[in-house]
């Protein structure tokens, strides 16, 4: 493997020193995203940030996010929060490294391609419908937590495209599950101390019981198609399908298993995530709100979107970029430096861990104007819109952009397009509205809001 050397500067970044005893550690640690802004805005583009055990040095400048992620990509690797995450998703395109994550990533690539992931659109409005007549036997201004309620619809729409199956009674399962999971990775990450997995404890031991109903249920499906033995055209069926150019063989069962649930679950938790903060967004906003009404009579007049009119739809396509850059789910990037680098002339040692934040970036005023404000109209102006590539990165950057990225916006721009057409959601007065930094950008109270059905 080819690392481009950069000679390393004598310049040191600025560092800021946490101590646990003082209590700025916790602090730290309990507020992630508004601590990191805060760090940026003081210190600048790159600072380092000493924990207890550990130095990350935070890279805000759009510069240093394209250098670790694309031009300098091979000299970072995932950082040993993703081996915590591995402990779920296995070697999976997110968690490998080195030759196995190419060859995988080679393999896969073409089946979420904008043209293949057009074939599931279909599937995706079946599911959204059957969404609709749920929601249009509630009564009117029923409070629901929409953070839930996007996760059951984009797990039901994941399940099917992937599986081509209803996942029915396993759904609890499934979404208990991934809580579980996900709060123990929440504790687990680098600005965290945390026990080794060994040691136990009640929260590693649902996190293991979580993992194993999770493996029942994705062996049990690829065992049935094993057995069954009948092409299908679902995502399932093209993994399987695959071939690797070099030796014409498949994958095996646990490869499959270890995409399989990176698809999964990456394919479902970070969409609800995302329509989450959008419908919150709207309803604080209701003259984008308006607007977006406007756009919608009048391209689909009621009628359920199709993948033929997602290009239509270009300010409800501004609202969804829109509320990506202020509230990303895959907000922070983690890489630890294999050899010694310079970034915008710091000095990176070898073993180094650096960390990429999209919600900090995306806040950057040499590159935003009014950073903090939800402006969709910014994305109809190329005036308005930062010109260098990183200064917005929603679905990473480099090689390792995100492989499901046309997926996910065809998936929220029916969504969004079809609900929003037919209800209204207000945030119930007086709901707490807080970030839950996990692996992804949660809320962390969930998003209590009402529903009403708009007149036509």
């Amino acid at each position: 493997m080819s690392v481009r050397h950069a000679k390393p500067t004598g310049l040191q970044p600025p560092v800021v020193k946490l101590s646990w005893w003082k209590g700025d550690f916790r602090q730290f640690a309990r507020h992630r995203t508004r601590a990191l802004l805060e760090t940026f805005a003081q210190h600048g583009d790159i600072v380092a940030i000493q924990f207890p055990g550990r130095t990350i040095t935070l890279v805000a400048h759009p510069d240093g996010v394209q250098h670790i992620l694309r031009d300098n990509h091979q000299n970072y690797v995932k950082s040993e929060a993703y081996q915590r995450i591995a402990l779920v998703l296995g070697q999976g395109l997110i968690t490998a490294e080195g030759e196995h994550w190419r060859r995988q990533r080679h393999l896969i690539q073409p089946i979420f391609t904008p043209r293949h992931v057009q074939q599931f659109a279909d599937t995706m409005r079946t599911h959204i419908r059957a969404f609709m007549a749920t929601w249009d036997t509630l009564e009117e201004n029923q409070p629901l937590d929409i953070a839930q309620e996007m996760m059951r619809l984009t797990l039901d729409i994941i399940a099917d495209t992937m599986f081509g199956v209803d996942v029915g009674d396993a759904a609890a399962t499934i979404r208990a599950a991934l809580d579980e999971i996900l709060a123990f990775a929440h504790t687990r990450m680098p600005m965290a101390i945390y026990p080794e997995r060994w040691i136990p404890t009640p929260a590693g031991r649902r996190f293991e019981r979580a993992v194993a109903a999770l493996d029942e249920i994705v062996y049990g499906i690829i065992e049935q198609r094993r057995r069954a033995n009948q092409p299908r055209e679902d995502l399932l069926g093209l993994l399987m399908r695959a071939r690797y150019e070099d030796d014409g063989t498949f994958m095996d069962d646990t490869m499959l298993r270890d995409e399989v649930m990176t698809i999964f679950l990456a394919g479902h938790e970070t969409t609800a995530t995302a329509l989450t903060w959008t419908w919150m967004l709207l309803s604080q906003h209701p003259d984008v709100r308006r607007r977006l009404y406007a756009e919608l009579d009048e391209v689909l007049g009621g009628r359920l979107p199709t993948w033929e009119d997602i290009p239509k739809l270009r300010y409800t396509e501004a609202v969804i970029k829109e509320s990506l850059r202020l509230y990303p789910p895959a907000w922070v990037v983690g890489r630890q430096a294999r050899e010694e680098d310079c970034i915008m002339g710091y000095h990176i040692p070898a073993g180094g861990f650096v960390i990429t934040s999209a919600y900090v970036t995306h806040r950057h005023p040499a590159f935003w104007d009014n950073p903090e404000g939800f402006d969709p109209e910014r994305w109809l102006d190329e005036t308005r819109q930062p010109a260098h590539r990183f200064a917005y990165f929603p679905f990473g950057g480099g090689p390792r952009i995100c492989i499901g990225k046309h997926f996910a916006m065809q998936e929220i721009m029916l969504i969004l397009a079809s609900l929003a057409q037919h209800y209204e959601l207000n945030l119930v007065p007086g709901h707490p509205i807080a970030l839950w930094p996990s692996v992804t950008l949660r809320p962390a109270h969930g998003m209590l809001m009402t529903i009403s059905k708009r007149p036509r």
